[in-house]
């Protein structure tokens, strides 16, 4: 499924088709078979209006007027039998892409939904598949009809009187020439740019509707959301630009193909200047009724190919989540000693990142150690967390389980071993039963509400109307940003995994709360290998080690005791965190 230089979409459309790739090839066929059957009743219509006007076996009339309307019938049944064929081979193929994609993605590292964002892979799974199931089954056939049906009335025009033809066909050539100006190299990069802003626009409105309430109780306005003012003001400059590049072509096609009828009439001038005859004003009368045919023609191919371009995109789109390298799985039998944790000289660098995120770090976590990693925002803390499941692989250095590089570890005996509780909890829209289990398959009730009794859910469960079997999302049963993050604790203390990673795992449970949570914790954390991520300082103080992390380095480490004896960093740090809760109004 690679890239070639030039981006063959219909060779790619083969590939995804498999089997089915006759059904577009017959579809095409049937579609040039309509085509020319629509076209074949103009000429009956000739034939009609000839001996109409010459007033001579006027009984065929009859005979050429059921000619004509059985040949538009069969146009269209075959036109049916086209659509029919695309749309089966169009469905098949949405679904193969959609299958691959799901494929390719259950396989990526999970950082990638960190950086790409879910909705925007969700937006490739889901729209650009269909826009790829929409231009096979509806712009495939039509597309083969704007490309016959043009080449039929030329050879219509033309062949009752040339000179009307090529007087009538100057417009069309000068309004195709505008249309092809429009459609040139540029215009791929253009929709590429369009779809683009779409996306950004999408996902910064996402962000700004969960917003609402904030600025709703801070009196703000949409200004205060900066990032979607300027998604929405940079798509309308490009859509403004965008618009006057195109605007003097678009005017020179529309008028042109809406002037055809001004060129018939000089060429009715032009043909009966030296007197007028039958066949004059039969065919007159018949370009007066086969010419503007030439207008749908040609929207048919402007609308033809802007579906291809749109398609283009989708496909690019799908091949850049095919080209993502899934993390190597390795299927060697290797297993972890132990539950200890190793980092060597470990240095990571964020996709397109101009610095590193992680440099040079080495440390050891001993197995059932308590260790607690602080920092500022942004110092590296959730991307050490991270690189110790594989959410990506270091750029340099190794870390490993037990001794065994995590490289080296098959990923099913990796998420074994290794729980985690990160600060941007998600849930799915299925019961408060189904989310917990999904930690481990098969669970029974009783596992999983012992499980919700250690994480402190029990008073989320009682106020639900169905308790565990409650669907969150369903009929206005949501859970706040607290309640969301006990429930994932629950998961992890159902998981019973002997390596725990807290990232910031009670940054949204209310004081009343977090106590009980942390006595949770301190059960759960028994006989394990335990990585706290935390900015309230007051949860690290018991630890066995705190790691301090400053600009992507590990700059001290110690028990709180020696830390603060250090006056360092990690002093300065707790001495404000202490300021901030004292903090009273009027103090």
């Amino acid at each position: 499924m690679g890239k070639t230089e030039k981006f063959d979409h219909m060779k790619l459309i083969g590939e995804y088709a498999g089997g089915h790739k006759a059904l577009i090839t017959l579809g095409r066929f049937l579609a040039a078979v309509s085509a020319v059957l629509a076209l074949i009743p103009y000429y009956d219509l000739w034939k009609i209006i000839k001996l109409a006007v010459e007033g001579k076996e006027t009984e065929k009339i009859s005979h050429f007027a059921w000619m004509a309307v059985i040949l538009t019938i069969s146009s269209l049944l075959v036109y049916i039998a086209a659509l029919l064929c695309t749309h089966i081979a169009a469905f098949r193929i949405q679904a193969n892409m959609r299958s691959m994609l799901m494929r390719r993605i259950i396989t990526l590292p999970l950082g990638v939904f960190d950086e790409d964002g879910t909705g925007k892979i969700r937006r490739i799974v889901n729209d650009s598949t269909a826009a790829t199931e929409t231009f096979i089954a509806h712009n495939i056939p039509d597309k083969t009809v704007a490309a016959i049906t043009p080449v039929g009335l030329m050879v219509l025009i033309f062949a009752f009187n040339w000179k009307i033809g090529l007087i009538c066909m100057i417009p069309a050539l000068i309004g195709f020439m505008c249309m092809m100006s429009m459609m040139g190299k540029g215009m791929q990069e253009k929709m590429a740019e369009y779809q683009n802003a779409l996306e950004t626009m999408s996902s910064e409105a996402t962000e700004y509707v969960r917003g609402v309430p904030v600025v709703k109780t801070f009196g703000q306005t949409i200004h205060s959301f900066k990032r979607f003012k300027a998604s929405i003001d940079g798509f309308g400059k490009w859509a403004t630009d965008y618009t006057l590049m195109l605007r003097t072509p678009m005017m020179g096609f529309m008028t042109c193909i809406n002037a055809i009828f001004a060129f018939i009439v000089l060429a009715a001038f032009l043909v009966t200047r030296d007197g007028t005859s039958s066949a004059d004003i039969l065919n007159i009368m018949y370009y007066i009724i086969v010419t503007p045919l030439i207008t749908v023609a040609l929207t048919k191919v402007a609308y033809s190919g802007e579906a291809e371009m749109t398609l283009i995109d989708a496909l690019k789109r799908v091949e850049n989540i095919m080209e993502i390298e899934p993390l190597k799985d390795e299927t060697s039998d290797k297993k972890p000693l132990d539950n200890s944790i190793e980092l060597e000289n470990v240095t990571y660098r964020y996709k397109d990142a101009t610095r590193d995120a992680l440099k040079n770090i080495s440390l050891k976590i001993q197995q059932g150690e308590h260790v607690a990693l602080v920092g500022p925002s942004g110092s590296g803390k959730t991307t050490l967390a991270e690189l110790l499941v594989r959410f990506f692989d270091v750029t340099e250095g190794e870390i490993k389980i037990g001794g065994v590089n995590v490289k080296d570890i098959p990923s099913e005996e990796l998420m074994r071993r290794v729980s985690f509780v990160f600060q941007d909890s998600r849930l799915l829209k299925k019961s408060i039963y189904e989310n917990v289990a999904l930690a481990r398959p098969g669970a029974t009730e009783t596992e999983v509400l012992a499980a919700l009794k250690k994480a402190q859910c029990m008073d989320i469960i009682e106020k639900l109307p169905a308790g565990i079997h409650t669907v969150i999302g369903e009929k206005g049963t949501y859970l706040s940003g607290g309640e969301q993050q006990r429930i994932t604790i629950a998961r992890a203390v159902l998981k019973d995994a002997p390596i725990l990673i807290l990232d910031e795992a009670t940054a949204f449970a209310d004081p009343d709360n977090e106590a009980k949570v942390q006595a949770a914790f301190k059960e759960l954390s028994k006989d394990k290998t335990l990585i706290m991520i935390a900015h309230r300082l007051s949860t690290v103080v018991s630890a066995d080690r705190i790691f301090v992390m400053d600009n992507g380095s590990v700059v001290s480490s110690g028990t709180h005791k020696e830390l603060m004896e250090k006056q360092g960093l990690y002093r300065k740090m707790f001495d404000e965190y202490m300021t901030g809760i004292e903090w009273k109004v009027g103090a």
